[in-house]
């Protein structure tokens, strides 16, 4: 078997799990592309507020499946196909409209930690383990790739990982800003959920604004008149209404996404 990637819905959060049994969840070339048409799909289903992608089992991935590499990234011109997908994969996760949590449980490696660095938010278990250990490949992490490590982590924890080789425990990944937070292995999928209905409580259009307002920021270009205009649509929204007068009314906002 050569591994899925698929979703499920519950109310306004979704679930997106790689699995590959036996493999540690190891990421397939058909399970990149899975996981690029899951999130675009997700994205675009306006009832959603939330979503979590995880593993299946007791570990989020082992990263990329390198028994294929024989047959799929075996030189210059097989590996810039297999890099299109990965890449196309990891910027639907990025650009994804809602909030996108990670649930880290067991081996978060290569590919697996790659995926979890476009995420919003990050949050693993106790036994959790992290790492790119490509210099036993003789491979490199593409720029592309690399970035999102640096901007959530910096680039001398990037590079001690990258350079030694060595895989960190859940508590040196909290100390590089890795993960939001480490949580008891029994407690990481209540924990996860939890923060997902709390994101799902809030004001959709919200979440997204500020998701678009964080990657924004990060491009260092002077904001346009247009973009600081977007500081100010919130309040031609219903959402706007709901919200206040919920609070001067003492009673929970029920959002519409409008």
């Amino acid at each position: 078997m050569a591994g899925r990637v698929y979703s499920s819905k519950e109310g306004s959060i979704a679930t997106v799990v790689l699995e590959h049994p036996g493999r540690l969840n190891a990421l397939s070339l058909p399970m990149w592309q899975q996981l690029k048409d899951e999130f675009q799909a997700l994205s675009a289903d306006e009832a959603l507020r939330c979503v979590v992608v995880r593993g299946a089992g007791n570990a989020f991935a082992a990263g990329a499946d390198i028994a294929e590499f024989e047959n799929e990234r075996y030189d210059v011109a097989s590996a810039k196909v297999y890099g299109k997908v990965v890449h196309g994969a990891l910027e639907a996760i990025s650009t994804c409209v809602h909030p996108v949590i990670a649930l880290i449980q067991g081996p978060c490696v290569g590919g697996g930690l790659e995926i979890v660095a476009r995420c919003d938010l990050r949050i693993c278990g106790e036994g959790a383990r992290f790492g790119i250990p490509v210099n036993r490949l003789g491979a490199v992490v593409a720029y592309e790739e690399m970035l999102p490590l640096i901007q959530i982590a910096g680039p001398a924890a990037v590079l001690e990982i990258l350079l030694e080789g060595r895989i960190i425990n859940a508590a040196e990944a909290e100390r590089a800003r890795i993960v939001n937070r480490v949580v008891a292995d029994a407690g990481v999928e209540q924990d996860v959920y939890a923060t997902a209905a709390r994101i799902a409580a809030g004001a959709p259009l919200v979440a997204r604004w500020h998701k678009k307002f964080v990657r924004r920021l990060l491009d260092p270009a002077p904001l346009s008149a247009a973009e600081l205009e977007d500081n100010f649509a919130c309040f031609a929204t219903e959402d706007f209404q709901t919200g206040f007068r919920s609070f001067l009314d003492k009673k929970k906002p029920v959002f519409k996404g409008r």
